[in-house]
């Protein structure tokens, strides 16, 4: 049965034991959280002019353009929280869940990448919210709830325009059929992450 408190795409769902376990590590998950927010932004921005040929559909600049904002303040409040906390964040930084995801990009394949780049957004996206939503109710800390809690709010609908970026690359059946293969990728290639205190590690239900 799926969780009715986030009504999410995602073929697994992450537990409170997943939240109570990462949140034993506040810096740690929020240095990893603010590598995401900042490639989530740097993401938007270079599919920004990558839109399907051979003209720019009407609202693809203004939309993309609008997910990097939103991703921009969101860097700067985890940011934020983090030095508040004593924290700083590390030069270098690793994400083995969105490298595997990547993995799945048809890349030079035209139209293909392209609709795989975004559906891929679109996982990472509602991955995270979903997990967002977990923190912002496991916490114990009133200021890492209320930031999760935020976020979560502000970024419900992300996923699903990414979605809807994708109908204007390919037809719609064709884009729900790669749709669910990815889904399917997604749940087993979060499962396969190891534990530890990042926003994309280990430890799921399958639904």
């Amino acid at each position: 049965m799926r969780d009715n408190r986030y009504s999410s795409p995602l073929l697994s769902r992450t537990p409170d034991a997943w939240a109570e376990g990462v949140l034993r590590e506040p810096l740690a998950l929020l240095n990893d959280h603010a590598y995401l927010e900042k490639k989530a932004a740097a993401n938007a921005l270079e599919l920004l002019n990558r839109w399907p040929e051979p003209k720019c559909p009407k609202l693809w600049i203004k939309t993309l353009a609008g997910i990097a904002r939103d991703e921009t303040t969101h860097l700067a409040l985890v940011c934020r929280l983090l030095e508040k906390r004593g924290g700083q964040l590390a030069k270098m930084h690793k994400n083995p869940y969105a490298n595997e995801l990547r993995k799945l990009v048809r890349k030079g394949q035209g139209t293909l990448e392209l609709l795989d780049r975004l559906l891929v957004s679109a996982l990472v996206e509602a991955r995270s919210c979903e997990r967002f939503e977990v923190l912002g109710r496991v916490s114990r800390d009133a200021e890492f709830a209320q930031l999760y809690q935020r976020l979560e709010a502000s970024e419900r609908n992300h996923f699903a325009v990414f979605l809807k970026l994708t109908e204007l690359v390919l037809p719609k059946n064709t884009v729900q059929d790669r749709w669910q293969d990815l889904l399917v990728a997604e749940a087993a290639i979060l499962a396969a992450q190891p534990q530890g205190p990042r926003m994309h590690s280990g430890w799921s239900i399958f639904l």
